[in-house]
């Protein structure tokens, strides 16, 4: 019975204890609870206003490039027609210049790929080579990325830039499974070094292929073949 009451005594200490730390504190514990409840706030409506920003950037994307579907569509033969068409799309590149330097992320990233299409159907490669560079940089490990690098790697091979392809194909590659087109663009570095008369490295880029993605149905044979060409 003393020994019951003696750790009634414990417990109600203990709680009086307790009570008494959260009177004297009780100031600094509501401003702690404040802050924690500030800070989720500050965190809910951050996420929700860019959400909705992400979500009118994309809409704001999609008139873009549906003005550019529309201006492909109007290709006339008619030569007044065809400068107007041009002039326009000259005004639609810088619209897609300020909306990406205005966002960030994929619609970003997405805004200079389109770029890179337009700069492409005008042949003109230097400047389709540099909009998909920037727009692998601004898709971050978004799967966007490779593709970017992958096509900034075409465009430098259309300049004859063949170090730089290579250079792009790998950064292309470097994604991993997040490229579906990874066996195709490391073919390519062992094409491209076979442009290069560099036999011993262009093998060895074709047995990587074989190393790495075996399954592949068509690149793995096409390397296959190379290897035993280039071994003549």
């Amino acid at each position: 019975m003393a020994a019951a009451t003696e750790k009634r005594e414990s417990e109600l200490t203990l709680s009086e204890k307790l009570n008494d730390y959260m009177q004297r504190n009780r100031k600094v514990l509501v401003i702690g609870f404040s802050v924690i409840v500030l800070a989720i706030a500050v965190y809910a409506v951050g996420t929700l206003v860019r959400d909705r920003l992400n979500e009118n950037a994309l809409t704001r994307l999609d008139e873009l490039v549906q003005r550019y579907e529309d201006l492909n569509i109007s290709v006339t033969s008619d030569e007044q027609e065809e400068i107007l068409r041009q002039v326009e799309l000259f005004i639609l590149l810088e619209n897609l210049d300020a909306f990406g330097s205005r966002n960030s992320g994929f619609p970003a990233a997405r805004a200079y790929s389109l770029r890179a299409d337009i700069f492409w159907d005008m042949q003109n490669f230097v400047d389709a080579e540099q909009a998909w560079l920037t727009a692998a940089r601004l898709a971050g490990r978004n799967y966007f990325a490779p593709i970017s690098y992958y096509n900034a790697a075409v465009a430098a091979e259309e300049q004859g830039n063949i170090d730089t392809a290579i250079s792009h194909y790998r950064n292309a590659i470097n994604f991993g499974d997040m490229f579906p087109g990874a066996a195709r663009a490391q073919f390519s570095i062992g094409r491209l070094l076979e442009s290069q008369d560099n036999r011993a490295a262009a093998v060895e880029a074709y047995r990587v292929l074989l190393n790495n993605w075996a399954d592949d149905p068509v690149w793995t044979d096409l390397a296959h073949s190379r290897i035993i060409a280039l071994s003549e």
